[in-house]
């Protein structure tokens, strides 16, 4: 019997179930149209840069940087487009088979290249790169595979052609493009170029069918530079041969024009290539030349010796009582170098015995105020070049807070801290007659077929050109006669300073590490280039002393660049003639006077030598003479040679003096020539 229903419960149930469906919908069209109302107007942007992703995306082409050249136009540097290699990953499927079709191609993939490829096609990113930068072959291979969503474009690489030459000067960059040490980094903006960019275009499937340039990349700027690529391989072979030969920690060598301060070589060891710097460290990337600071020693004592003749508190010929060799400030004892005992010494034999006990007496003669003032002419204490933004200054106290030990440190090259670049800018002024040049290693920009050359700037005038030239002459004796024999040049004169310092470790000075040094400038009487050799703790057993460790190295340096460049022996130990503040060669004229020596009976001790006659000679043929032979001269006068003292024949040892006076009148005939 069918079951009857009551027509008010039915109506009431059949309101009921469709007031909820009108409340469901009334809820699901709200929803809905919230939902509208967020997509078109508060995640508009987002929506709509999505989709336009979908459809495009935007590459950077990097620009090609500008080519670093040396002084003649030989590439140091330059950019070589590449094929980089990218891919539409929504296109490529699964990604693990993808990135394997990939990588069987390129044939090297790493473990860690593989992971970070496939995290990238798992990223739903519109375009990913693959590689950058590849080589010709793995580009072939790649596209032998023929994939459609793998997508090819050019990007520029940096090549150094000559592996690690000057790879200090030059620096490297990353692989965006930009600058991270050296030129490339300092003039970074100028060389990098401008831009460009590619346009990726994805159809409805995301699958991308063009690829086109919107804005092609600008080159950068070129740098022609002062370095010369041969001089700086001598100086790279050289140190690296005398690095390993004294078994040192490192070294640098500076080669400097002292008169335009153009630097035509900066060698550090260790180094590094900058096609491959990822492979080297800190310590090979280091600019030792211009970042790091070390005690000069001994080279130093020439700014104290500028210092005493520039001020007039000391003349070369003034003789300074160093005893004993020993100095004692308090409970501080200085001793000469291997205790010598030199007694009474001239200014000029102060230097050439490289007296500590001189140095420091000249000092307190000077006293800190003066010396201090010339430390800071001399360009210690500040950067020099705008070229190196990583130069370090060095370290100088101030004159007024040096103590009595302090000026007895200073005057001899400790209690200071100079970098090589700094000490061959020094040398510099003094070869090119007493004026601070600013030295540099960019020689003009070459920008839009435009060559903007970069003028050499004099910094300062820090010494007169006659005391420029009493220093050269006492550097030359240096050479000849002193503590640098080693640097000597058959048929050139030179002038240089040896250094040998003590390291600090562990705040106290060393007995084992040292650093060895030389500084020199030839053909001293009209320079054309000056070497600093700075040798960091050599320990080869052939001493450790700089006449010993760096004279050598400069000797070897400089003999190759002196045949490099084809400069005419230049046996000239007279003192130069100052035009404008800049050295010129002494010109004698006609063949050499004939030396005539009296005979004197007796034969000679070991090492011994007689003296010539001299008399009827010219001021300069006498000079020339006794240099040749190693022997000082004191002259009064001008003119002929009328007098001398010791008289022609005597015994004499080389270093000893001779005194001359010359006259303009007719000079007597010398015994034994014909009237």
């Amino acid at each position: 019997m069918a079951q009857r229903v009551e027509p008010n419960l039915w109506r009431g149930t059949i309101g009921r179930r469709t007031a909820v469906v009108i409340v469901a919908f009334v809820v699901w069209a709200v929803a809905i149209e919230a939902r509208l109302v967020y997509l078109q107007v508060i995640d508009h942007e987002r929506m709509s840069a999505e989709a336009e992703e979908q459809q495009s995306r935007n590459v950077t082409l990097l620009a090609p940087r500008g080519e670093i050249l040396d002084r003649h136009g030989d590439l140091l540097a330059y950019s070589v487009d590449l094929d980089t290699i990218g891919a539409a990953p929504r296109e490529a499927g699964d990604p693990q088979k993808a990135v394997a079709r990939l990588c069987a191609a390129l044939g090297d993939c790493t473990r860690d290249e593989v992971s970070t490829l496939v995290k990238r096609f798992r990223s739903g990113r519109g375009y990913v790169y693959v590689r950058r930068k590849v080589t010709a072959e793995e580009a072939r291979r790649v596209r032998d595979l023929n994939l459609p969503w793998v997508v090819f474009h050019k990007e520029p690489r940096r090549f150094y052609p000559n592996l690690s030459l000057a790879a200090h000067v030059l620096g490297y960059v990353n692989l965006e493009n930009n600058g991270l040490a050296g030129l490339e980094s300092t003039y970074d903006q100028r060389v990098r170029g401008r831009d460009g960019m590619l346009l990726v275009m994805n159809d409805g499937q995301r699958r991308t069918f063009s690829s086109t340039v919107v804005r092609p990349p600008v080159p950068g700027a070129s740098l022609e530079l002062t370095i010369d690529r041969y001089l700086q391989y001598i100086a790279e072979r050289e140190l690296r041969a005398g690095v390993a030969e004294h078994r040192a920690r490192g070294g640098s060598v500076v080669i400097m024009d002292p008169h335009t301060g153009e630097l035509l070589a900066i060698a550090n060891s260790p180094s590094f290539n900058p096609n491959a710097f990822a492979k080297s460290g800190p310590d090979q990337w280091r600019n030792r030349a211009v970042q790091d600071i070390y005690e000069p020693g001994s080279t130093f004592k020439m700014i104290t010796a500028s210092a005493a003749l520039e001020t007039g508190a000391f003349s070369p010929n003034d003789v300074i009582d160093t005893g004993s060799g020993v100095i004692t400030l308090g409970p501080r004892r200085v001793t000469e170098y291997e205790g010598h005992r030199y007694g009474a010494l001239s200014l000029t034999d102060v230097m050439v015995k490289s007296s500590n006990v001189g140095a420091i007496k000249i000092g307190f003669g000077l006293g800190a105020e003066r010396l201090g003032a010339f430390v800071k002419a001399f360009g210690f204490g500040t950067r020099l070049s705008p070229d190196f933004p990583g130069e370090n200054a060095g370290m100088v106290w101030a004159p007024e807070r040096w103590s009595q030990s302090s000026l007895m440190s200073v005057s001899m090259g400790y209690e200071i801290g100079v970098t090589p670049l700094q000490m061959a800018a020094a040398a510099s002024t003094i070869a090119n007659g007493g004026e601070l040049i600013q030295p540099r290693v960019v020689r003009a920009v070459i920008e839009g077929g435009r060559r903007v050359p970069v003028r050499p700037r004099v910094v300062r005038r820090v010494i007169s050109p006659s005391t420029a030239a009493s220093l050269v002459e006492i550097m030359e004796a240096v050479v000849e006669r002193g503590t640098a024999k080693a640097a000597r040049i058959d048929g050139y004169t030179v002038a240089g300073k040896t250094g040998t310092a003590a390291k600090l470790v562990n705040r106290y000075y060393s007995r084992s590490d040292y650093n060895a040094s030389f500084v020199g400038f030839l053909p001293s009487r009209q320079p054309a280039l000056t070497i600093l050799v700075v040798i960091d703790t050599p320990r080869g057993g052939k001493g450790y002393a700089g006449g010993v460790v760096a004279a050598p190295i400069f000797h070897r340096i400089a003999e190759a660049a002196l045949r490099y460049l084809g400069l005419p022996a230049s046996v000239n130990p007279l003192p130069p003639l100052i035009v404008g503040g800049r050295p010129r060669p002494l010109e004698v004229a006609g063949p050499a006077t004939p030396l005539l020596v009296a005979p004197v009976a007796g034969p000679l001790a070991e090492g011994q030598l007689r003296l010539p006659e001299l008399r009827g000679l010219s001021g300069r043929e006498a000079m020339r003479v006794l240099a040749r032979l190693g022997i000082g001269a004191r002259i009064n006068g001008d003119g002929l040679v009328v007098e001398q003292t010791p008289l022609p024949g005597t015994p004499v040892e080389p270093g000893t003096w001779c005194r001359l006076v010359l006259s303009r009148a007719t000079a007597p005939t010398p015994p034994g020539a014909q009237p």
